[in-house]
């Protein structure tokens, strides 16, 4: 009798080892062993002479192994041979050191991520091939991880191709959960997408297999619900797993290819987001060498994250070679930062730049947001040569420093001598008579005729010296007796005829010259210059009346007169050197 407790096929020149796994009801068990080489190998014994099992199923699993002879990838032990045996056959496979994902493990989820790039790339050569290979048993007993995150799937063609009894056994019975509808009926390529994302979710979770139904719907068993388990992961990665389990394989990705260019890219943990306030910041330089600044609003829509983020400027080939927190004239304050809503200010130099020139660089922003890199476009238009075109109204100028002459000489000689020669030539009795007399006469006659009120007193008050100059020459001409007769019939004549014109004009002679002085005034320099002309204007006017001699004269000639002369002067001499200065240095600008 036999002692030895495992089957013997030296004959066949294997010895088999240990047994690696049995499944009785499709009478398959699984061995590891090894040739005459010494080397180990897996031998896969099929018993269909067993209670339970069929010799309906031999012919099935005859085609698996001419499918099994046609595939050549890393990720599928090579088939080496086969051989028939009394209640069955066996098949030999190359044997992987690398223990299933049905055992406890622990892997990170960026090391999830790489198990199901690599077992998508080997469903993805099984689907090249013509006509395509579907597994319909991927399942973390059938998936092989070795330390180095290498996948290998294993049990290829068995459920596919076997009869509908170990079909049934192998994948309905044995591993519920991982079954797509349309897999008992017409299985596509879609179809393993659905188990292997069951499987990841295995992972993720920590749930074994066979719980796999505590996660389904109770209403529809094919929907896997597990969002609420993973929390820290990225809402787009859920949502590529969300996908790949969709019950309706229209609603899953189409083959392995389209899910693997979708996972590539994609973070595992979730990470933040990057929102610009602004994707195009504009600068226009209005004077040579100007520097300018703009603001962004750097924000993070994603929430339980925190960006961070660090600011470069891109490389361009007109600029100096620059590391990333010194360029030539673009800089970002601050360079670094950590936070979800971050105010950064864009600061540009244009005095290393040519004039009149268009230039466009890209900022970059590295930060651990999804994607990595977000760019934002700088463009900066230099101001043209000359830089300052200021147009200096010598016109106007002109013409306010005569009024001012005008006004300053009328305003010292009333002053200086018409005062006193009215007090010495008349009595203050009869200058205050005739000045309330023609007050008198002119309003009440000119606003009673025309209906007028207030608008007359203005034009009245003006009109007095006029009144007494003229009522000056009535006292030499007559004598006391008609002063008042003669007087009156003046005032009342010149009242009603000065006061009107002067009502209406004055005032608005008045407002015209305030209004052309504000239009004028459109800067500060503009302004600075009417005040000193009018000071200028009124400093010669007072000259002439009262000599240039006078020191105080003197003073506010000079201050007046220089200051407003090097005003003048300022604007071309600037502009003259900046342009001296910029074609000197034009050899050396930073082209666009």
């Amino acid at each position: 009798m036999n002692s030895y407790p495992y089957p013997d096929f030296s004959e066949h020149g294997y010895q088999i080892l240990q047994e690696l796994g049995r499944n009785r009801e499709g009478g398959r068990i699984t061995w590891l062993a090894s040739n005459i080489d010494h080397r180990e190998v897996v031998l896969k014994q099929f018993c269909f002479a067993q209670a339970g099992s069929s010799w309906s199923g031999f012919q099935a699993h005859q085609r698996e192994i001419d499918v099994l002879k046609g595939l050549e990838h890393p990720g599928i032990p090579r088939y080496l041979t086969s051989f028939a045996t009394s209640d069955g056959f066996c098949l030999v496979q190359e044997y992987i050191n690398a223990p299933s994902l049905a055992q406890t493990r622990s892997f990170a989820p960026e090391e999830i991520k790489q198990i199901a790039s690599n077992a998508l790339e080997i469903l993805v050569y099984l689907q090249s091939l013509n006509p395509a290979v579907i597994h319909r048993d991927i399942k973390p007993e059938n998936i092989l991880v070795d330390e180095q995150l290498k996948v290998y799937i294993i049990d290829f063609g068995f459920a596919r191709i076997g009869s509908q009894e170990v079909a049934a056994s192998s994948v309905f019975r044995g591993t519920p959960g991982f079954i797509p509808p349309e897999q008992m009926f017409k299985p596509t390529d879609a179809t393993d997408l659905y188990a292997l994302g069951v499987t990841l979710i295995c992972l993720l979770t920590g749930i074994q297999s066979t719980k796999i139904d505590q996660l389904q719907d109770q209403d529809d068993p094919y929907l896997i619900k597990f969002h609420h388990l993973l929390p820290q992961l990225s809402l787009r990665f859920l949502g590529w797993l969300e996908k790949m389990v969709q019950p309706l394989q229209k609603n899953r990705f189409a083959n392995a290819k389209a899910a693997l260019a979708t996972l590539k890219p994609l973070d595992v943990i979730r990470v933040a987001g990057v929102d610009f306030s602004e994707t195009v910041l504009k600068f226009k330089a209005n004077r040579l060498g100007e520097k300018q600044t703009q603001s962004i609003t750097v924000e993070n829509p994603i929430s339980d994250t925190l960006l961070q983020g660090r600011w470069e400027v891109a490389p361009h080939l007109q600029d100096p070679p620059h590391v990333p927190n010194n360029h030539a004239w673009i800089g970002v304050t601050p360079a670094k930062f950590t936070g979800n809503r971050t105010v950064c200010l864009v600061h540009v130099d244009t005095s290393k730049l040519m004039t009149d020139k268009q230039y466009k660089r890209q900022l970059i922003l590295h930060s651990n947001a999804y994607p990595a890199t977000h760019t934002l476009t700088v463009k900066v238009h230099t101001a043209a040569l000359p830089i300052e075109k200021r147009k200096i109204p010598s016109g106007d100028l002109i013409g306010l420093f005569l009024i001012a002459v005008e006004v300053a000489v009328t305003m010292t000689w009333f002053i200086t001598y018409g005062a006193s020669w009215f007090l010495q030539a008349f009595g203050y009795e009869e200058i205050l008579f005739f000045s309330i007399l023609s007050l008198i006469h002119g309003y009440g006659s000119w606003c009673g005729y025309f209906g007028l009120k207030t608008k007359c007193s203005v034009g009245m008050a003006l009109t007095n010296a006029l009144t007494l100059a003229l009522s000056f020459v009535v006292l030499k001409a007559v004598d006391e007796a008609l002063t008042m007769a003669v007087g009156s019939v003046v005032s009342f004549v010149v009242g009603f005829v000065v006061a009107g014109a002067m009502a209406g004009a004055m005032p608005e002679a008045v407002l015209w010259l305030m209004k052309r002085a504000i239009n004028l005034a459109k800067d500060s320099f503009t302004t600075v210059l009417i005040l000193l002309i009018l000071g200028f204007g009124a400093s010669v006017g007072t000259g002439i009346i009262a000599g240039f001699l006078n020191p105080f004269i003197l003073l506010a000639l000079t201050g007046t007169s220089l200051t407003t002369l090097s005003m003048l002067l300022y604007s071309p001499l600037k502009q003259r050197k900046l342009i001296a200065k910029y074609r000197q240095s034009e050899e050396s600008l930073i082209k666009p």
